[in-house]
Order: C-alpha cells, then sequence, then structure tokens
C-alpha cells in the first residue's frame, strides 16, 4: 500500500485535508468511512486509473489528514465533501460512499445541493438507530478511553477494526488502518470521533431520501456484523429504482473481503 499516492493538500476552513487524483476521464469520488481511511479504496480505485479521473481524500480527523481537537462529526463531513468537489470543479461525478462515506455522500447530495451521477453505496451509515455497544460505551466515557496506556490501544483497535472484516486478515495488512489510531495525536483522535457519533445527522436526511436524483446501487456484506444487512434492504425500499446487491462471505469492510464483487458492480453500473 506504499503507492497509495495522497500528495495534495486541500485546506478545508484551516484545516489540512490529504488528498489524491489519478488518471484521466470522467470523474469518479471515493469516500471512505469510518475508522478507516481513504486506503480502503487501494485495491479497487486503481482498476479506474486508466478509465475515470479518481478522486479520494481522507476524512477530517481520519487517515493522514489533520486530527484536529475540533468538530468531526458527520455534521462536518458533508461540508467538506462539498467543498473538495468545488475544489476540484466536479459537477456530477461518479460517487463511491462505504459507511460514514455513504451518509457524508448522501448529505451533500441532500443538503448541499450537490449533484451525481451515480451512487454506489457500501454497507453505508443511512438508518437511525447505528452505533454498535462498544461505540455506545465510549460515547460515555471519551475522556477514559483517550488516556489509555499505549499497549491497551493497541490491543483495542486491531481487535475492533478486525470485526469489520470476515476473513482473517493478516497484521500487516490490518496495519495501515490501525497505525492512524496509534500515538499523539491518533490515540485521542480515535475515541474523539466515536463521540461524536451523533445520530441525529442521519435522522436529518432520512426521510429525503426518497427525493434522491441519480441512480443509486447499494451492495452489503451478507456477513456484516456493524450493520446487518436487513438495513440494506430497508434502504434500498426506500429509495425508488435503486438496485440491491448483497456479496456473499463479506463483511462491512467489503473493500478487503470482496473487492472483486465491488469492482464488478461498479464496472456494470458506470
Amino acid at each position: 500500500m506504499t503507492d497509495w499516492l495522497l500528495d495534495q493538500v486541500f485546506d478545508f476552513n484551516g484545516r489540512q485535508i490529504r488528498h489524491g487524483v489519478r488518471g484521466d476521464g470522467p470523474p469518479l469520488v471515493f469516500v471512505h468511512g469510518t475508522p478507516f481511511s481513504s486506503c480502503v479504496w487501494h485495491r479497487i480505485a486503481p482498476h479506474f486509473f486508466a478509465t475515470h479521473r479518481v478522486h479520494y481524500f481522507d476524512l477530517l480527523g481520519y487517515g493522514r489528514s489533520e486530527q484536529p481537537d475540533a468538530d468531526v462529526s458527520l455534521g462536518v463531513q458533508n461540508e467538506l465533501l462539498a467543498q473538495l468537489l468545488d475544489h476540484w470543479g466536479l459537477q456530477r461525478p461518479d460517487v463511491v460512499a462505504h459507511d460514514f462515506g455513504g451518509a457524508t455522500a448522501l448529505r451533500a447530495h441532500l443538503l448541499n445541493g450537490k449533484d451525481y451521477r451515480t451512487l454506489t453505496l457500501i454497507d453505508p451509515v443511512a438508518l437511525t438507530p447505528w452505533g454498535s455497544p462498544f461505540v455506545q460505551h465510549v460515547r460515555q466515557h471519551e475522556a477514559a478511553f483517550s488516556g489509555l496506556p499505549d499497549y491497551i490501544q493497541r490491543a483495542i483497535v486491531p481487535t475492533y477494526i478486525r470485526g469489520a472484516i470476515h476473513r482473517d486478515i493478516p497484521d500487516d495488512e490490518l496495519a495501515p488502518y490501525v497505525q492512524p489510531w496509534l500515538g499523539d495525536p491518533g490515540q485521542a483522535a480515535f475515541y474523539r470521533q466515536i463521540a461524536q457519533m451523533d445520530q441525529r445527522y442521519t435522522q436529518e436526511v432520512q426521510s429525503l431520501y426518497p427525493t434522491i436524483r441519480c441512480p443509486v446501487q447499494i451492495l452489503w456484506g451478507e456477513e456484516d456484523q456493524w450493520i446487518p444487512i436487513e438495513r440494506g434492504r430497508e434502504l434500498h425500499n426506500m429509495i425508488p429504482g435503486s438496485q440491491f446487491h448483497p456479496i456473499p462471505n463479506a463483511g462491512h469492510l467489503v473493500q478487503e473481503d470482496a473487492p472483486e464483487a465491488i469492482v464488478a458492480a461498479l464496472l456494470r453500473f458506470l
């Protein structure tokens, strides 16, 4: 994953956002979720460098973007996406979004008026209620967790992230997802983004899903332990004309369990 380039910096309200642009052709934007970074697309995006101008970035507070002691909630991530689309000069890109990135793309579309040519949602955070028992516990005790000894943090984060992946992923493949959340400021940033998770950010938009203005396909890992596939079918029923594709033998992070299924679905849809 050493060739995953985030060689450009965008100033978002005084905060540094790392992003990359590769290839040439129609614009294709990838939006990651939590607690991940744009590297979730490293098995998928390169398949489109020859046919599309591919845009990707690390959300505020995630990956290699700045991790400020500030608001990094879903309430600001759609503002970031809207500003990036303007910065890139994109009018109607194809958008692919996972987890929190799904909520971010939906909010930018429905609240910021950003139009997409198509929208692909992969196990998105879109319907309330959401949030695992771990998330609920951390929200109540953020300060206690942000001050954990380093060796405890190094045990918690990999265990948590492994819960999103159905296959047995080796430590070296997991490392890029774990590393941003270790040490200073990563550990505090990890618990900050969890503490700021709030159902109201999806409640604000879910009644608007029937008004989505572009073709939508929804991909969902059948073995998703974070958001059950039934929520995906419910979302599918709320979006007129949407397509729904269950992905067998895949958990919440389909990008690691079945990247070929995402590539195939995108090749068909785009």
